[in-house]
């Protein structure tokens, strides 16, 4: 199995494992605990050591399960991410970054996860009401506190990073990234790296499709969001079929798999980039973490980036932009709130 080197993640002194472990598959749909358990600690053993988890996924029993699965001297083996900012309130996703609800949230944590501090807390969405400085602003009062020890934003937009960085450095910026996801190579990517900020890539499979490629809706589990996302309704997913299948063909001729082909393009993207795949399968993990053995070729890098630019792939990655970036900047900071 290939070695799972460490990495720096930003600027600011956090070190993780080049490969993570997203940690939301492992409750959705719900799933034994015990074999879930297992896999984390697969993980762990198999130096895949930053898991990423947040209160929302499950919601709570994401991170209830990393509390079980770190006792016993784990915790200090692993980087811990999680997030707060979204929740479920009548059947409607609420986006929250007020101070209390910060703070509350952070607490909560804490609990579930049953753990006296968190490494990396992310914000899972930005609240587009609230100054991105005032929801900062509780953050970094966390840190100090020693409730947590980097601060990290998701889907935020260029303006909110440089506003948040000024108030306290930003570690690391949560993104969809993956070979049909690239919206974020034209800002995103050139802020972050401007200001010392680390990139992690979620979704780096394409929630799926680079592993089973269109058959993958036939394994989406009842209530799966994955059914509502336009790049998977019927009319998009026909026309994206040949994006699958080329890339199919390149990893027959690398001698890899299409999943591992497309994780390994992530890692290719920069020394600053740490992909976090998510499964709930042992095997599936050891074939993620055997992509790092893959090597690609400047040549080979554009052949595959072609396969999945912008022109080649149709419906968008969200069902609403709300949730994305794209809709992601808080209003300014007025004199009535900074006295």
């Amino acid at each position: 199995m290939a070695e799972v080197r460490k990495m720096k993640l930003g600027s600011q002194g956090l070190e993780v494992s080049i490969q993570g472990l997203g940690c939301a598959g492992l409750v959705r749909p719900p799933k034994p605990e015990n074999e879930m358990i297992a896999v984390i600690r697969h993980a762990i053993n198999s130096g895949v050591t930053f898991l990423d988890t947040a209160d929302f996924y499950g919601p709570f029993t994401s991170e209830i399960l990393l509390g079980k699965a770190l006792k016993g001297g784990i915790r200090e083996k692993v980087q811990l991410a999680t997030k707060f900012g979204l929740k479920s309130v009548d059947g409607k996703i609420i986006v929250q970054g007020d101070p209390a609800y910060v703070r509350a949230a952070c607490e909560a944590s804490l609990k579930r996860l049953n753990v006296n501090y968190i490494d990396l807390y992310y914000q899972h969405r930005v609240d587009t009401r609230v100054p991105i400085e005032v929801t900062m602003g509780e953050l970094k009062k966390l840190v100090e506190e020693g409730k947590i020890k980097y601060v990290g934003l998701s889907e935020a937009c260029a303006a909110t990073i440089k506003r948040a960085h000024a108030v306290h450095p930003i570690t690391a910026v949560q993104m969809e990234w993956s070979l049909w996801t690239r919206d974020l190579e034209e800002q995103l990517v050139p802020t972050c790296r401007e200001l010392g900020i680390g990139i992690v890539a979620y979704s780096p499979l394409g929630r799926g499709f680079f592993s089973l490629g269109p058959k993958v809706v036939e394994s989406f589990p009842e209530g799966d969001y994955r059914k509502t996302i336009p790049r998977f309704q019927p009319e998009n997913l026909e026309r994206n079929t040949h994006v699958f299948e080329r890339v199919s063909e390149m990893a027959a001729r690398k001698g890899c798999t299409t999943s591992q082909l497309a994780l390994a393009w992530v890692h290719h993207r920069g020394e600053d980039v740490c992909p976090i795949p998510g499964t709930s399968k042992i095997n599936n993990l050891n074939q993620n973490i055997a992509a790092l053995s893959v090597k690609l070729t400047p040549d080979e890098m554009a052949e595959i980036e072609s396969y999945g630019s912008a022109d080649n792939v149709f419906g968008d990655r969200l069902l609403t932009k709300t949730y994305s970036w794209l809709d992601s900047d808080t209003p300014p900071l007025s004199s009535l709130q900074i006295s």
